[in-house]
Order: structure tokens, then sequence, then C-alpha cells
């Protein structure tokens, strides 16, 4: 390659690199596999080190993590959060031990722990009580994430034990386990909202949230795995892990101390498979020398420690034969094509079916019936086809189209502008859809009706009798029909019509979740029926009424009005409030502190010295005022911090909107 070629190799890597860094430590939705991105890392440190004139100041090669965002306070790390050296192959890990060997000698232990897939934390105690949590970031300051990581179970608060530091740092991983990621997951497609890959990017995206009640909401999970001080309190790590573990912290029972690199080997090949059978993803192993006092001799690089080394495994990989694609209709409307695969063993487990997400997933894979795929299962719990082998494509192949028509009820499909999803728009006539929409009425956070299940609704849709939501409440004048279905005796009837009828008194923001609006979840449920009062309030609002709502935005707006521009749904709320259900919010007698923002409102974006986001916010309604989720010409105050967005600000200066501190909000307060 020529000067200028190399120079423009190595420019195009810097960028790409930086990208996928910014997708995957910031955004949280990566868009390479690891594996991919350590070569191309790997590709780039050959190319510098072969053309250091070329090298760029700021390469990836010599960053730890990602970007900070700009959503939370920065924290300079008292100890900086070091990344390690990656390997895949065990000539790697031999040649690892060589140099320990050669700088330190034969006389020394591992510790081989689980590398955890999850987002990398450091907790901060003083006292015996937790000050503050902060993420790896750039490896050299990181985002406080303290509010957030307190609603983790278990993670101590404060510490009963005597026998700790005044002040120490704890380093390790918040993870989602497979079960709460799958659930969680189904809810957000059910919304028609986007799944995450992999409990990874749940479990980072959800500790990047800025309501702890929304993060509290999802069960984190945390394991630790490192201990600082500043002064030696322990000689080995292998020591420090029993501390951690002593004082109530979540430490893996899967580590192990090793005499030797083949012990280290073996410990390897044992987890590449059991790790199927955790209830957490792991990606590899993470070696480390026990010696504290031999760490410090062996030292460190720019980036990473010489004592320490990650053996990653490879994402399991699979060929075999994609036999069918099916398509699933979900209660939404959105059509999920499904590949139905040759069963072939793979990460443990029989794959017969793996996921394709969209349209645009068969386009870019070109995808035919009877084609040679390869599946992966990597991080994702469900298989994934990554790629087609053209070379065994039979001559004829049919090629899979994307279907024009649902395949349940034959209407037309519709991709709205901006979205990857088709959608089927006939939701009282499709099957999977009315079903769905019954089985989300029923269920726990929705009306937690008792007595009935899934299968129930399912066989009680094909004898007709439920066709919509408010049937539910029609079962009472059919007892003698219930009675005639096999393995529904007397005291199920009994369980599931008193269910039936309790669920009367669950309230309004519980029937407005349940009527299964695409993007009303169950905070957004709640948010406007404070907002709006009743049903009635609630279907007149205009879009700019909707938005004025806290946290209603103008996606879930848009999709509440066309919720409720079709006459069938008028008719089933009507039917509902017939049955005497509740549409109207109860309203609780609050006592003011003053009314001295009485008829003010106010929006609240940045980050505050004083107060919390949420503090201010309790602190203006306690006062009369009202907070609002958007900036318009009627809004009386912007509340302004640090880092806040440049877009509010640009609008509230376009708009003439006056321009707050935390300060100015505390004299208006102080005010006679």
């Amino acid at each position: 390659m020529s000067q200028s070629t190399i120079k423009d190799t190595m420019e195009a890597l810097v960028n790409e690199l930086n990208q996928h860094s910014y997708n995957y430590y910031v955004l949280a939705m990566p868009t390479i596999a690891d594996y991919e991105f350590d070569k191309k890392l790997e590709e780039l440190g050959k190319l510098e080190k072969e053309h250091p004139e070329f090298a760029d100041p700021d390469s990836p090669t010599l960053k730890v993590g990602g970007d900070i965002t700009k959503n939370f306070v920065t924290v300079k790390h008292r100890w900086p959060m070091l990344s390690l050296g990656n390997t895949y192959n065990e000539q790697d890990l031999r040649d690892f031990d060589e140099r320990i060997k050669k700088s330190i000698g034969d006389n020394f232990e591992y510790v081989c722990e689980l590398k955890f897939d999850g987002l990398s934390i450091s907790l901060t105690y003083q006292d015996n009580k937790l000050l503050r949590a902060v993420t790896r970031g750039d490896g050299t300051k990181g985002d406080d994430v303290t509010a957030n990581v307190k609603t983790i179970s278990n993670i101590p608060h404060h510490l009963k034990k005597a026998d700790t530091p005044a002040l120490f740092e704890i380093r390790g991983e918040i993870l989602m386990h497979s079960a709460a990621f799958e659930r969680l997951n189904k809810e957000r497609e059910e919304l028609g909202e986007i799944p995450y890959a992999n409990p990874r990017n749940f479990a980072s995206g959800t500790i990047k949230m800025q309501d702890p009640k929304e993060v509290a909401k999802r069960p984190l999970d945390a394991f630790f795995y490192s201990l600082h001080t500043e002064k030696e309190y322990s000689k080995t790590h292998w020591e420090s892990l029993q501390k951690l573990n002593k004082w109530g912290f979540h430490v893996s029972e899967h580590t192990k101390l090793s005499s030797n690199i083949e012990e280290v080997l073996e410990f390897i090949h044992y987890w590449e498979n059991e790790r199927f059978k955790l209830s957490y993803d792991i990606d590899g192993i993470v070696i480390k020398v026990n010696s504290f006092t031999q760490q410090q001799e062996l030292g460190f690089t720019a980036k990473s420690p010489r004592w320490a080394i990650s053996y990653k495994y490879k994402a399991q990989e699979v060929e075999t034969i994609l036999e069918s694609v099916s398509y699933q209709v979900g209660r939404t409307g959105a059509v999920t094509p499904v590949a139905n695969l040759k069963p072939v063993q793979l990460a443990g487990t029989t794959v017969k079916r793996a996921t394709l997400h969209n349209a645009n997933e068969i386009e870019r894979l070109d995808l035919h019936v009877g084609d040679s795929v390869f599946v992966e299962k990597g991080g994702e719990i469900i298989p994934k086809i990554i790629e087609v082998n053209q070379e065994k494509r039979k001559d004829g192949a049919q090629r899979v189209i994307y279907p024009v028509i649902c395949p349940e009820c034959g209407t037309t499909l519709v991709r709205k502008e901006g979205e990857v999803a088709f959608y089927c728009l006939n939701d009282e006539g499709c099957r999977p859809q009315i079903v769905g929409k019954i089985q989300h009425f029923i269920s726990r956070k929705a009306m937690n009706i008792d007595g009935l299940g899934d299968e129930t609704i399912e066989s009680f849709y094909h004898r007709g009798l439920l066709g919509h939501i408010s049937d539910l409440y029609t079962l009472k004048d059919r007892a003698e029909e219930l009675k005639n279905i096999e393995r529904f005796g007397e005291r199920s009837i009994e369980n599931m019509l008193k269910g039936i009828e309790s669920s009367k008194q669950m309230p309004f923001e519980k029937v407005l979740f349940g009527l299964g609006i695409r993007y009303v979840g169950e905070t957004v449920a709640k948010k406007l029926a404070i907002g709006t009062g009743n049903i009635d309030r609630l279907i007149a609002a205009t879009l700019e009424e909707l938005t004025a709502i806290d946290e209603i935005g103008g996606r879930i707006a848009e999709s509440i009005l066309e919720y409720f521009s079709k006459q069938a749904h008028i008719d089933q709320i009507n039917l509902l409030k017939a049955h005497g259900l509740q549409f109207e919010t109860v309203q609780t007698i609050i006592t003011l502190d003053s009314d001295k923002l009485t008829g003010k409102t106010f929006v609240i974006s940045g980050v505050f010295e004083q107060y919390s986001r949420e503090e201010l916010k309790d602190l203006i309604e306690n006062n009369g005022g009202k907070i609002l989720s958007s900036i318009s010409a009627k809004l009386n105050y912007l509340l302004a911090g640090d880092n806040m967005g440049p877009s509010k600000l640009e609008k509230a200066q376009k708009l003439n909107v006056p321009l707050i501190s935390e300060n100015d909000l505390l004299e208006m307060l102080n005010k006679d």
C-alpha cells in the first residue's frame, strides 16, 4: 500500500472504531460483535506500530471505554478503571504466562473469574456508607449514577462490618438475568418499541435512565471482583475477594485459585459449555496474578495491567438449513418474521427457530428458502441468522419475500414512516390481536384478574365466548355454557367470575394501561390518568394538550389520537363504563407548603448542584406549580441547570421563555 492509502486506512479505522465505541458505551446499542471490534482494533494497532507518523493521538487503541453521556454529572475516578487485553486463543494465554514468568519467576498463582457481560461500575464507600456509584466512562472519569444504583437490591447502602477501611472503592459489573431480559423485552415489543439486542444492552440502558423510579422497576443484579484502598488491606486478590464477600457484597462463587496455566485452561474449557447453564451472560474468563506485590512489580501499560488478561469466547455459531419463514402477529398488530430451521445443536440446546427481526433484515440477508445459513447465539438469548452460505444455494431457490397482507386476517399491512415494523391495522378482526389484547387486559400489571390465564382466553375466543375486552363482563350470564367446558369446574368458574367482578374496582390508570394502546405502558398510563383526570377528557384532548402532560411526547400523543379516532374503540369504552369500570382518577387531597407558584408552569432541564431533578419537581408541585414535559409559548419558566440539552435552550430562547436558575427558584419561594 502507498503511504497515502495507509494513512487513509488508519483514519477510516479510527472513525469506525470511535463510532462503534459510542454505540456500545453511550447508546448501549452496539452494531458490531466484540470479536469483529477487537480484530479491527488489532489491525489499527498493528498499523500504528508500523507507521507511528500517522498515529492519531486520540486513537481508540489508547482508550478504555466510551465517551461520557451528557445526562449525568461527570466524576473523576480516584483509581483509573483500566480495561484488559483480550485474546481469543490459548497460545496468547501461554505467551502471557511466559511473560509473567520472565518478570517474576515461577512462584505465583492466578485467580480465574467469570467475565460478566454487563456494565462496569465503581462504588465508593466512606465510613461504611455508599457515597457514590460511577460508570467506567473513558476509564479516567465516568457518570455519577448513584441514585439508580441504589435501586439494585443486592448493593448495600450501609455496611455493618467493623473491619472495613474508612474509604474504599469496589469494582464490579451490573447485569440483567436472562429470564428478566426476555420478559421485559417482550413488554417492549408489545408496546411497539424496539427490543434490546441482549441483556447487557438492557442493563446499560436501564442504569442510564433519568428516573430512578423507572430503574427500580427493572430487576438488575451486580457482581463485584476488586477492592481498591489507599493502604494495602490484603496481601492477595483472592484474600480481598473473601473480604468483599464477608462484608456483604455479591461475589461470584465460581471464582477459582489456580497454580499454573494448565489449571487456568481447564477452567476456561469447563466454562465454555457450562456458561449456558448460568442465569446470566458471560463472554469469557478473566485471569489475574494473585499477589498484589507481584502485580505492582509487573506494572501497567498505558491502557491495561500487565498482570491480567481476558480470554473471550467466540459466539457459538453453526450451519443449518432454512426450511421456511413464518410470521407472527402481536397484540399491537406488529408482524414479526421467524426463521424455521432444520433442528441443530447450538450452545447446549436444540435450535429450531431464529429471529429475523423485520423486513429489512430479510432483505439484508437476501434469504431464499432452502438456504444454508449460519446461526449464532452469543449475548443474545434468541438465536439469529448472521449470514447465508451463498455457495450452497440451490438453483431455482425461492426468494423469501415479506408479505404485503396479514398472514392471519388478510388485511393489507402498513409501515409508518420512520419505523421498521409492518402492522396489521385490523385490531378488531385479527385473531392474534384480539386474543393478545384480552390477555394483556387480564394480566397482573393491568387488571390483575384472578382465575383467568392466557390459555383460557384462547379457548374462550375459539368457543365464541370472547371477542372483545368487554365480553369478559358478560361471562356471568353464560354460566351454563362455561360448565360444559372440559376441566373447568364450578370452583374454577366461581373464582374467575369473582376475579372479573373485583377488577371493576381497579383504578383508572390500570384500566387505561389494560386497553393496550400502543406506546402506553404502565408509567405513561399513570401520567395520562393524572394529567387528564378522566377518560372523556383524554378522548377529547388535542395533540398540544397531550404533549403538555409530563413525559408525553409526540409519538405517544399521536398513537393516543389514532386509537380514539376509531369508533370501535369508543364503543368498547362505553360498554366498559356501563359495566362499572373506573374511568376517572380519584382525587386525593394534597396539602401544599404554599401557593407561591400557583398558576406557574415549569420545565426542568439539566443537572443541579443543590437538588436532584426529582426533588426540584416535588418542590415546585408542593408550592402549587405545575411541571410540563415540553417547551411551548405557554410555558412560564425553564429551570435550567448544567449540561442542558441545546435544543431545549434554543426553543426557549426562540419563544422568549424566561430561563431561571436553581437559586432563582429558591428566591421565588423565599419571597413573602
